[in-house]
């Protein structure tokens, strides 16, 4: 589109307060099965290094579980070469254990016999050696499977967002205005970086560990079991009770996460709102009421994070405490195996070892439950903007109108918001090649309306908008915007330089066009007083330009773009009237050989119109010359003596000739003649 921006009409919805209003979000279902479901389908193109990511955890948790083992080996070899310095030298170890039995000492003897020594030969460091050789390498290669599986994993999560990133930007894009007219722009924004961040952090955190900790249990399980069947049938008490305590505790946070980031949404478009109408909110002394709403959402906010954090935060400690009570009983029972003579002193040490890497996955599972509760709350609501309806589709393939097509017609158009409100009905109206038309009537007529019809933001109810015959609507909406220019009351200009913002109009311009285009538009005339010209860098709200500046720079933009359709909407309420003047000489010379629509309130902008349109009601109650408007003494005659308060009959009131051109002017001709103009009109 080369306008400057678009336009919206009035709020269908209550939309109360000075900036739109600020009405809370729809409630949202909590669906966590099919939303964290959905939200891991967003890997499916990452699934090849999905499953290198798997082997190599694997391979990590394998390793990191034999560790234990492999040192209650080496604990055994040195718990026996100590006891065997307590034993006589030369004598077998069947002769000890016969001794320790037929001396009473039935416990030790079924001790000794369980491991596996030579009396008297003390420590067999070379076995020892070997075996922390052993476990050395195994902990480094599980380090380094692990760091390989979590920087891999990484890669992943990150491109996942990034294409969600993208998908939710082209959404933004094909969604209909209808959207964002109902939808607080702090709210939009929430969705598109909050909760799109959350969910990164949420993935980045909790897949890796997930992954480790479900391998961690069902290897250290496995080894418990090899271990000693009855321990491992203490440890899996923790199971039951684990999941339990997740449920019960998962069940009542969700709610909260949820109303958590819907809250941080709607606090967002407070400080949005606020923000930009600061200087709105000084004038009306309206502080106080302002510090009043943010310190409630604010509280509310903090209540439900407070709530949320505080439920999820539960988890842990509750994990902690039965895993202290099964290390407990773990710790009495294996003492009496081993004085039983059923376990070794390093398979008691291995297994206690075990039942801390058993108790903690399941307590790390358990305090990720609020990490994916609030990650699964985020997603559902960027899944509920993916699964907005989105604008119609172009038609494919889309008709064409010819390249310096510029006529217009309405033809029997109907339009309404709201099904059963209507607006505009019946309307037929026709402008030529050249013409412009201006439109008038008082607030909430449906003049912005008939702009959104023609630049195809809303398509219309019945009836049909054709371009030189052809029906807008079979056209794509890029063609029909490329042939249009808008400028509306309401300045846009992003940040970047004044040469970038005027060039947004056309791109790939040269500096002499841009040049030409700003002399055109007045805008040459205060750009040299800045210290960088051209270069002068803008922010977004362009606060170090007057309110008329940055007037005249969206004009230039549309002067730039040379459109073949040309939208005013108030376009030169915001500068003074001498500089109105020469604009409107510079726009009388755009306008030859193209289609102008004018929307204006000051009715002396718009005397030289070809076609004055009166609109009341969504219907176009009068239509023809300014003159016979008056004549009339109609609706016209009314609003220009409302405004002039009897000056209708003024003959002198300044009016602004046009000189026809044999061809539609360059942008050069149009500052030529402008320029030579504005000397005459100083003069």
């Amino acid at each position: 589109m080369s306008g400057t921006q678009s336009s919206r009409p009035a709020p269908v919805g209550p939309r109360g307060g000075p900036f739109g209003g600020a009405g809370a979000p729809a409630t949202k279902a909590n669906n966590f099965g099919p939303s964290a479901k959905r939200l891991l389908g967003t890997l499916r193109s990452e699934t090849p290094r999905l499953i290198v990511v798997l082997v190599f955890s694997i391979l990590s948790v394998t390793l990191s579980v034999i560790g234990p083992k492999l040192l209650g080996e080496g604990t055994n070899v040195v718990f026996a070469g100590f006891l065997s310095l307590q034993m006589p030298e030369g004598a077998t170890k069947q002769q000890v254990v016969d001794q320790l039995a037929a001396s009473g000492n039935q416990d030790q003897a079924n001790m000794v016999a369980a491991m596996d020594f030579v009396p008297g030969a003390g420590v067999d460091f070379d076995q020892l050696a070997r075996i922390l050789a052993l476990v050395l390498a195994v902990y480094v290669f599980s380090s380094i499977f692990g760091w390989l599986q979590a920087r891999i994993l990484n890669g992943v999560v990150q491109r996942s967002m990034h294409r969600l990133r993208l998908q939710v930007e082209d959404k933004v894009h094909r969604l209909p205005l209808s959207y964002f007219d109902r939808v607080q722009r702090g709210e939009l924004l929430s969705r598109v970086t909050n909760d799109v961040d959350n969910i990164g952090q949420t993935m980045q955190q909790t897949l890796s560990q997930v992954v480790i900790s479900l391998l961690t249990v069902i290897g250290v399980l496995t080894m418990m079991f090899i271990i000693s069947p009855l321990l491992a049938v203490i440890a899996l008490v923790t199971i039951p009770l684990t999941i339990l305590i997740t449920v019960l505790v998962a069940r009542r946070s969700q709610k909260l996460f949820v109303q958590q980031w819907k809250t941080t949404g709607v606090l967002n478009a407070r400080v949005e709102e606020t923000f930009s109408g600061h200087s709105i909110v000084k004038v009306f002394g309206h502080q106080k009421e302002v510090e009043s709403d943010f310190r409630t959402e604010n509280e509310e906010l903090y209540r439900n994070s407070f709530g949320a954090q505080f439920l999820s935060g539960v988890i842990m400690p509750a994990m902690m405490f039965i895993g202290n009570l099964v290390y407990v009983a773990i710790a009495v029972v294996g003492g009496l195996q081993v004085a039983a003579g059923l376990l070794s002193i390093g398979d008691v040490q291995a297994f206690i070892q075990y039942s801390r890497q058993f108790t903690q996955p399941l307590s790390q599972l358990g305090s990720m439950a609020n990490l994916l509760q609030s990650g699964v709350a985020s997603a559902e609501r960027v899944f509920e903007l993916l699964d907005e309806e989105e604008q119609t589709r172009d038609d494919d393939p889309a008709e064409t109108a010819p390249d310096e097509a510029s006529r217009l017609e309405f033809e029997d158009v109907s339009f309404r918001y709201v099904a059963d409100k209507p607006l505009i009905d019946g309307l037929t109206l026709a402008a030529r090649p050249g013409s412009t038309v201006a439109i008038v009537g008082p607030t909430g007529a449906g003049k912005t309306t008939l702009v959104n019809l023609i630049m195809r933001f809303y398509d219309v109810d019945s009836g049909s908008i054709t371009l030189d015959g052809v029906d807008t609507r079979h056209m794509t909406r890029e063609d029909l915007r490329a042939r249009t220019g808008m400028v509306l009351q309401d300045t846009w200009l992003f940040s970047g330089t004044i040469r970038e913002n005027i060039a947004y109009g056309r791109p790939e311009a040269s500096e002499e066009e841009i040049v030409a285009a700003a002399t055109a538009a007045y805008v040459d005339r205060f750009v040299h007083a800045l210290p960088d010209g051209y270069d002068t860098l803008l922010d977004d709200e362009a606060t170090s330009l007057s309110v008329g500046e940055r007037q005249l720079i969206t004009i230039a933009r549309a002067f730039l773009a040379d459109p073949r359709i040309l939208i005013l909407d108030e376009a030169t309420s915001s500068v003074d009237t001498r500089t109105e003047l020469l604009i409107q000489r510079a726009m009388s010379r755009l306008r030859e050989d193209r289609t102008a629509f004018v929307i204006a309130h000051r009715l002396s902008t718009i005397r030289d119109a070809d076609l004055i349109l009166v609109m009341e009601n969504g219907a176009i109650v009068e239509q023809g010359s300014h003159n016979e408007l008056l004549a009339a003494k109609g609706a016209y005659w009314r609003l220009y003596n409302a405004q002039f308060e009897g000056a209708a009959e003024d003959e002198d009131l300044v009016s602004v000739p046009t000189v026809p051109l044999a061809a539609p002017p360059t942008t050069a001709q149009i500052v030529v003649e402008a320029l030579a103009e504005s000397e005459d009109a100083v003069e």
